[in-house]
C-alpha cells in the first residue's frame, strides 16, 4: 500500500522514487516485520501466559523436555501478523504472485490455528484428525497450484528445472499441479516435524527464505536472469518482498524462541511457513534447490518415514526416537548443540543451493 503513496509523492519530491526499487522495499519489509515482532511479541507472550495456552510434552520424549511444559505456544500468530502487514505495506498488490503466496501462507496458518486451538484450549490431545488436516491442506494447495498453472504465460513455468545444468528442464504440463501440491503440503508438514527444539525450525526457515528471496529477485529481472542463464518469470521478483518479510519476522520470533524458549510457534507457524517456502520455490522455478537448501527439513521428515516403515515391517526402530533431532537428544547431545549444528548444516546447504546460480 505504501508503494502507491510513495509513487504519488514522487511527483512532488523525486527522492521518493527510491521506494520504487525492489531491493529497498525488501529491506523495509524485513525491518517492518522485525519491528512488529519486537513490539507485539512481549504483549502476545504475556497474553498466552495469562490464558494458559501452554505446550504439552510427549511422555515418551527426552526427560529434559519436561521443563518445557506450559511454555506459551501459538506464537506463530506473531510471525503471520508481521509477514502479512509488512508484505501488504511494501509489496506491489497488483502482482498476482503476492496474493497467491499470502493465500497459501494464511490458509495453512488457519489450519494450524484450529489444530492448536483444539489441542491447547479445548484440551483435545488429537487436535484435527490427520485425514481432516490433509484434506484442508490439500484443498488450499490445489487452489494455489491450479491458479499458478492457469496463469502461467510460457512453458518454462510448467517445467521442472534441473539445477547445475544449463537449459536442462523437464516439461510437466498439467503434472506441474501435482509438483506444486507436493512441495506445498510436503514442506508444510516437514517444518512441522522439525519444530521440536528451541529455534531449530525458525532459523533454517529464515536462511532458506532469504535465499529464495534472492532467487526471486534474479528470476524476475530480465538482465540478471539472462546473465545467469536461468528462466525469466515476469513478476516473480516481487516475491522478494514477501521473503524478506518472512526472514525479518523469523528473526524477530527467534528473539523470543531462542534457547530457552519463551514461546513456541505451534502448528499455526510451522504449517504456514513450510507451505510458504514450498509455493515460493514453485513460483521461482527452484523446487529441487529448495529440497537441497531445506535438507534439514527433508532429513527430519525422512527419519520419521524410515522409523515408521521399519517398525511396521520388522518391529525394530532405526533411530532411538524420531524425528532425527530427538535421536541425538537421547544419545546425550545437549539441545543447544543440536540446534546450532543443524543451523550450520543449513548454512552449508543454502550456499550449495545458491551456487546453482553460477554453476551451469
Amino acid at each position: 500500500m505504501l508503494l502507491y503513496l510513495t509513487e504519488y509523492l514522487a511527483q512532488f519530491e523525486s527522492s521518493f522514487n527510491v521506494f520504487n526499487y525492489l531491493t529497498m522495499r525488501a529491506i523495509l519489509g524485513a525491518l517492518t516485520a522485525l519491528i512488529i515482532c519486537f513490539i507485539v511479541g512481549p504483549k502476545m507472550i504475556k497474553s498466552l501466559i495469562v490464558n494458559q495456552i501452554g505446550q504439552p510434552v510427549r511422555e515418551d520424549g527426552p526427560k529434559t523436555h519436561l521443563l518445557k511444559v506450559g511454555t506459551p505456544t501459538m506464537g506463530g500468530a506473531l510471525i503471520l501478523t508481521a509477514i502479512s502487514i509488512a508484505t501488504l505495506l511494501w509489496a506491489d498488490l497488483e502482482n498476482h504472485y503476492v496474493w497467491i503466496v499470502l493465500f497459501v501462507t494464511l490458509s495453512f496458518g488457519v489450519i494450524g490455528y484450529i489444530d492448536d486451538y483444539k489441542k491447547l484450549i479445548m484440551q483435545d490431545s488429537t487436535g484435527i484428525s490427520a485425514k481432516q488436516k490433509l484434506f484442508w491442506q490439500s484443498s488450499a494447495a490445489l487452489i494455489a497450484a491450479i491458479a499458478l498453472y492457469v496463469t502461467a504465460t510460457d512453458e518454462v513455468q510448467n517445467s521442472l528445472l534441473i539445477p547445475y545444468f544449463k537449459d536442462l528442464s523437464i516439461p510437466l504440463g498439467m503434472f506441474q499441479i501435482v509438483i506444486t501440491y507436493f512441495f506445498i503440503v510436503g514442506f508444510s508438514n516437514a517444518i512441522n516435524l522439525t519444530d521440536g527444539l528451541d529455534g531449530l525450525a525458525i532459523m533454517p526457515t529464515v536462511l532458506v527464505g532469504g535465499a529464495l528471496g534472492l532467487f526471486a529477485y534474479v528470476t524476475g529481472n530480465t538482465n540478471f536472469s539472462e546473465y545467469l542463464g536461468i528462466p525469466y518469470v515476469a513478476g516473480a521478483g516481487e516475491i522478494m518482498v514477501f521473503c524478506a518479510a518472512m526472514s525479518g519476522a523469523g528473526l524477530g520470533f527467534l528473539w523470543f524462541n531462542t534457547y530457552p524458549a519463551q514461546v513456541f510457534m505451534g502448528d499455526i507457524g510451522a504449517l504456514s511457513l513450510g507451505a510458504a517456502l514450498g509455493v515460493v520455490a514453485v513460483i521461482v522455478r527452484q523446487e529441487i534447490v529448495l529440497a537441497i537448501m531445506g535438507g534439514v527439513f527433508v532429513v527430519e521428515t525422512l527419519s520419521v518415514i524410515i522409523q515408521v516403515a521399519s517398525f511396521k515391517l520388522t518391529g525394530k526402530r532405526v533411530f532411538r526416537m524420531a524425528p532425527l533431532h530427538h535421536h541425538f537428544e537421547l544419545k546425550g547431545w545437549a539441545e543447544p548443540k543440536i540446534i546450532v549444528r543443524f543451523w550450520i548444516i543449513t548454512v552449508i546447504l543454502v550456499l550449495i543451493g545458491l551456487a546453482s546460480l553460477k554453476i551451469r
